[in-house]
Order: structure tokens, then sequence, then C-alpha cells
């Protein structure tokens, strides 16, 4: 039988910029009162579940999300960059709505021409620090399960990379606050169990 790590990998709850619709990226912008709330919802929902450690970005929106949802299993929340939102450079705390599809037109320009944009993190340079860390974390905690807590973007980007959706199924926008994917991991590759509030279409 193949062993395998269970990895939760969570969105956290919402946030002030979320509800404004701005771009957040490496901005560290803490969770609103729904955010908070939404939180221990999820908590509720995965009462059940037996995790063995708990990861976070160490941006404080997801932290705290971490916190809230192991609060009762007694683990403590270790923070790492590895999982932080992509970086969006001058994009942060503008507009969503109007700034989204002027981020697209660079990604697809990125992808022609290889060259950088405006200090947007590419998905390339997201998935070069997200997907060594899960791996890693899979083979130190095999057999068991894990809690992530992460961010919207980084998380589409890195189902898409898995070949779960494309960019045009999976649109930006479309990982709900508190959605989670549980993956199987064992070192190497990733295996989607199932999905929450992530809105592929």
């Amino acid at each position: 039988m193949k062993t395998y790590c269970t990895l939760y990998l969570v969105r956290h709850g919402e946030t002030e910029w979320n509800a404004k619709k701005l771009i957040q990226g490496a901005t560290d912008i803490p969770l609103n009162k729904k955010g908070e709330r939404q939180a221990k919802e999820l908590a509720q929902k995965l009462i059940h579940v037996k995790f063995d450690a708990v990861f976070s970005s160490d941006l404080v929106r997801a932290k705290r999300t971490a916190e809230i949802i192991s609060l009762e299993k007694k683990l403590a929340v270790k923070t790492t960059k590895a999982l932080r939102e992509r970086f969006f450079g001058d994009y942060e705390g503008r507009s969503y709505t109007k700034y989204n599809q002027e981020i697209i037109n660079l990604f697809k320009e990125y992808q022609v021409k290889a060259k950088n944009i405006k200090g947007v993190e590419t998905s390339e340079q997201m998935m070069a620090r997200f997907i060594p860390f899960l791996r890693e974390t899979a083979v130190a905690y095999m057999g068991k399960t894990v809690l992530i807590l992460s961010h919207g973007g980084i998380m589409r980007a890195f189902l898409i990379h898995l070949g779960f959706a494309t960019q045009k199924t999976l649109p930006s926008g479309s990982i709900s606050n508190l959605a989670y994917a549980k993956i199987h991991c064992d070192g190497v590759e990733f295996e989607i169990e199932e999905t929450e509030g992530v809105n592929k279409t």
C-alpha cells in the first residue's frame, strides 16, 4: 500500500482589502471580523481531522487563520515565507477590478518574451519556493496529516500547475476565503482528493 502525507491546503479568511477588492500580495493585512468568523466556522468543519502539524505563510492573515483552526488541537503554528502570496510590486493596494486585466496582460508578455514584469512575481517563481516546501513537508510527515495555510493566488497557480484546471477554468478570484484542497503527496507527486470553495468553471 502506497504511503503518503495528507495536506490540507487552505486559504486565509477575509480581510478589509479582500472586501474592498484591493490587491494584497505580500502586504500584511489582518483578518477582519468576517474573516475571524470564517476561520472559526472552518475550524468546526475540520474538528474531527487529526492534524499532526500546522504550517502557515508568515503574513498575519494566514497565521491568524491557522491559529484559529488549530486552537483546540493545541498545535503550534510554524510560519514560512515559502507559503506567501504572490508579490505584486507596485500593484499592491490598488483596485483588483481596475488592474487585474493589466496584470494578466503582463503575464502573457512574460510568457512570450521571458522578461521581468514590473517586479511582479511570476507563477514559475512562486512554484519554485512553494512546491519544494510542500514536498519536504510531505517527506517529514509521511503517513500523517498537515494543515497548510496560504493564499488564493498561490493556491490557484499550484492547482493549475498540477493540471487540475487551466487559467480559463480557474480564473483569478475563483479561490474563496477559507477554500481548501485536500491533497495526498508521496514526497514527489501530488494527488488532489477533494476541494471546497475552489470555483472551477
